[in-house]
């Protein structure tokens, strides 16, 4: 089956954008003080009007600065070959999780002799990795009562009958998608995940796994089968929902976009003109093990960076982190940081999600691991 990799149209406008974002720090009063912010689209809508508020409460810092804050979302690990030929000039990078960040580090030290991130950065909201299947297609697999995971992906993968295996012929082939490992955080995450099945082991994945012939092989077959790659997760998600199940059985994607699709599929339908956005969709939480998005808040140690930004940074950051905008990340799907908040609704079974779930979670790898399963995804 072709690959499709999905061109992120709008991408040299971010660049754009962003730049000029940059430029206005130069050339604004000294009154105020612009931080441009570049993070993983599955964000978007908890962020965006949050920005917008931000900006109209006229938030200072402590020397009486204006703070405006310009943010722009993209895939999680886009921002990285950019800034490092200083093309992207960001205050803050806020990727879905922290996979990636020994990898940006390890790059920054060997242009820059220094760490891109210091120190822990604080999370912003959870949300963990989740493989989404149309319902009626995953009760055709036999959830919610059998555990389902990677390895049943790749049998389905593998099986010439598809859907008539399971007595839906009428559905065609197992059609299965993700984004791609080198620019989103939900692709590589899902390649490490599959490394760790292939492996069998949920913790200390080596570069010995990664090249173990058997786990070669499964990652190969299962790469070989994917139908459709994008390189934004959130976008990803959108176009799998406008299309429904004749473009894609399952995705690789985050909790919270389920329940966000799931939430707004509730609030439109109409049962009288069934169409693609009214088939619900699940969350499967594979039972091998899974990763967490955590969205860590990454504060840039560059040297385009002021104090002044710093410091209008860390206000930004302690408004995200307050409890108004921690419920209204519950209220998009999110599981807050805030652990006082209970999961209440919309974390329910009647958004496609199970809050007793993930079950096992899997070790975050090292970089020289992380950047092995991208090279060899890419062969």
């Amino acid at each position: 089956m072709k690959k499709q990799l999905h061109q992120n149209t709008s991408f040299l406008v971010v660049v754009a954008l962003t730049l000029s974002a940059c430029q206005v720090v130069q050339e604004t009063p000294r009154s105020q003080v612009t931080i441009s912010m570049v993070y993983g689209s599955e964000k978007r809508e908890w962020l965006e009007p949050l920005v917008a508020q931000f900006n109209r409460e006229g938030h200072q810092t402590d020397s009486g600065a204006t703070i405006v804050v310009e943010a722009v979302p993209m895939g999680s690990l886009e921002p990285i070959p950019l800034m490092l030929v200083s093309q992207l000039q960001p205050t803050v990078w806020s990727p879905a999780s922290s996979v990636y960040i020994p990898v940006a580090n390890a790059e920054w030290r060997k242009q820059f002799g220094r760490d891109l991130v210091i120190g822990t950065p604080n999370d912003l909201v959870y949300s963990p990795v989740v493989i989404a299947m149309w319902k009626p297609m995953a009760e055709a697999l036999g959830w919610p009562d059998k555990p389902l995971g990677w390895a049943d992906i790749a049998t389905l993968m593998a099986s010439n009958d598809g859907w008539a295996a399971y007595g839906y012929p009428e559905w065609g082939q197992f059609k299965f998608g993700q984004t791609h490992p080198t620019v989103s955080n939900s692709g590589i995450v899902s390649v490490l995940a599959r490394a760790y099945t292939g492996a069998n082991k949920q913790s200390d994945l080596t570069l010995e796994d990664i090249h173990n012939p058997e786990v070669v092989e499964f990652l190969a077959e299962l790469q070989n089968a994917i139908v459709h790659e994008g390189l934004s997760t959130g976008v990803f998600a959108e176009r799998m929902f406008q299309n429904g199940p004749a473009y894609l059985s399952a995705a690789v994607l985050y909790e919270n976009l389920i329940v966000a699709q799931e939430a707004k599929r509730l609030s439109t339908r109409d049962l009288r003109h069934w169409t693609v956005e009214q088939i619900p969709i699940v969350a499967i939480y594979p039972k091998e093990g899974t990763f967490w998005t955590n969205n860590p808040y990454v504060l840039v140690n560059a040297p385009w960076v002021t104090n002044e930004q710093r410091a209008a940074a860390a206000e930004f950051e302690q408004f995200l982190l307050d409890r108004p905008q921690q419920l209204k990340a519950l209220a998009l799907g999110f599981r807050p940081v805030d652990d006082s908040i209970p999961l209440t609704s919309p974390l329910d079974a009647r958004h496609g999600v199970n809050v007793d779930h993930p079950l096992i979670i899997l070790e975050l790898p090292p970089a020289d691991v992380v950047k092995a399963a991208q090279r060899l995804w890419s062969r």
